[in-house]
């Protein structure tokens, strides 16, 4: 049986939908047969993605925001029934050497990519342990395993992802639910090209040196593709994956394990 036969039907929230690897992931689950609410701030772009198929359906809210991320459960569910998937993937990140971080852009930082996970997946913890299945995924980071230069708020987040993660599945390992990470290297996004323009802009390198430098720090000089991450969350989220939890899979070509 495949990991779509064993999870058409449920119903997976996944934040941060509204482009890239978010993107990615709520079309794959979509096409396993799996009804799927995603989220973010631009409600054009969540209509865009609905638009691909018909078992997606869009919300805007902001994950930093308890009581919008509460409102967004409950109008959620009322339609479409509990969630049994939840893909905390929402994040963003900055470039500035640490000494020049404001805290203003380090609490940012932290707000989307750690109190945002936290936020995305603690409306759903008592349901699944009641029910007593349920996947939750973080979209991390190899930067949850590694340190990387000049975006120490950034690193910093993906850690406490990554912390986060193996706290709560060491809580919810006797409920039948799984919690795990995904840890992508450098993913070929709207997200990169951001960060290959900002690489332009401060050191005068052309793009193509920008791009090629980025790629370097995978052993296989590539890129990832959002279909790859989606893919190993469409198999953590099925039955073959049930003993999989508190686990990171670095998705990264060889840069971290």
């Amino acid at each position: 049986m495949t990991a779509a036969a064993t999870i058409a039907g449920k119903h997976a929230l996944v934040t941060g939908g509204g482009s890239g690897v978010g993107r990615a992931i709520a079309l794959a689950l979509a096409d396993a047969g799996i009804d799927v609410t995603i989220c973010g701030r631009r409600e054009v772009e969540l209509a865009k993605v609905a638009a691909k198929n018909d078992r997606i359906f869009g919300i805007a809210a902001d994950v930093t925001n308890e009581t919008a991320i509460a409102s967004l459960y409950e109008t959620a569910e009322a339609a479409r029934g509990p969630f049994d998937i939840v893909v905390a993937n929402a994040g963003m990140a900055g470039s500035t050497p640490a000494h020049k971080t404001t805290l203003a852009d380090w609490q940012r930082t932290l707000d989307v990519n750690l109190t945002g996970a936290f936020l995305t997946v603690k409306p759903a913890l008592s349901g699944m342990a009641a029910r007593k299945t349920g996947r939750i995924v973080f979209v991390a980071s190899t930067a949850g395993l590694k340190g990387y230069a000049y975006v120490a708020p950034y690193v910093a987040a993906k850690h406490g992802v990554v912390g986060l993660m193996r706290a709560l599945a060491a809580e919810t390992a006797k409920s039948g639910v799984t919690v795990n990470a995904v840890c992508p290297g450098f993913v070929e996004t709207e997200m990169l090209e951001m960060s290959i323009q900002r690489i332009i802009e401060k050191t005068g390198r052309s793009a193509e040196q920008a791009r090629s430098s980025l790629a370097s720090t995978n052993p296989q000089g590539r890129f990832i593709q959002p279909q790859e991450i989606a893919a190993a969350v469409l198999w953590l989220c099925g039955d073959a994956a049930q003993s999989i939890t508190g686990q990171t899979i670095s998705i990264s070509g060889g840069e971290t394990w």
